[in-house]
């Protein structure tokens, strides 16, 4: 989760990621910050995010994005 977080902050440092559940929803992040964290966690944890799992619900929280990196590491 750690890694994720630094990885967050680097994209987008005036969000708490820690506390913020509506990344999404409350239009807190930008389809080009949302473009920019899928690569980095390709990057960064060897997964490929199918279009599939890219809604709103993987990505509203960095709880979200972390179980969604853990189930594509299968």
């Amino acid at each position: 989760m750690e890694q994720l977080l630094e990885i967050l902050n680097d994209i987008r440092d005036d969000v708490d990621f820690n506390t913020c559940d509506n990344l999404i929803d409350g239009k807190i992040l930008t389809s080009f910050d949302i473009i920019q964290i899928i690569a980095s966690l390709d990057d960064e944890f060897d997964i490929e995010i199918p279009a599939a799992d890219i809604i709103p619900e993987n990505f509203n929280s960095a709880k979200d994005i972390y179980a969604l990196i853990q189930r594509l590491k299968g």
